[in-house]
């Protein structure tokens, strides 16, 4: 049976999300924070000089998969900020992550 057919979360992953497109001075990292939260998950989303957002989030993997689905969406039916160009993901092992922090 699957993880998720018999009620267990599944295993804890992180992924990392770098988002391009119109994503600082928006409210997106906030945003980003309040989904991921709702989710149950642990990180970060951090501005970078040239525009871009990094995301970095812990928990399980489906929670993880939502909300890359969240910050991918074209056009947004979440009700995000700004406008998202691409995303960019990796997947690998958590670090630890506590809390969500916008940074």
């Amino acid at each position: 049976m699957s993880d998720q057919c018999d009620g267990e979360p599944g295993p804890v992953v992180r992924v990392t999300a770098w988002v391009h497109g119109r994503v600082q001075g928006v409210g997106f990292r906030w945003w980003t924070r309040s989904r991921a939260l709702e989710l149950g998950l642990s990180g970060s989303a951090t501005n970078y000089a040239d525009g871009r957002v990094l995301v970095a989030a812990e928990g399980p993997r489906a929670q993880c998969e939502r909300l890359v689905e969240l910050l991918s969406q074209q056009p947004s039916t979440a009700g995000r900020p700004g406008r998202v160009g691409q995303v960019f993901t990796t997947w690998g092992s958590p670090k630890g992550a506590t809390g969500f922090v916008a940074r």
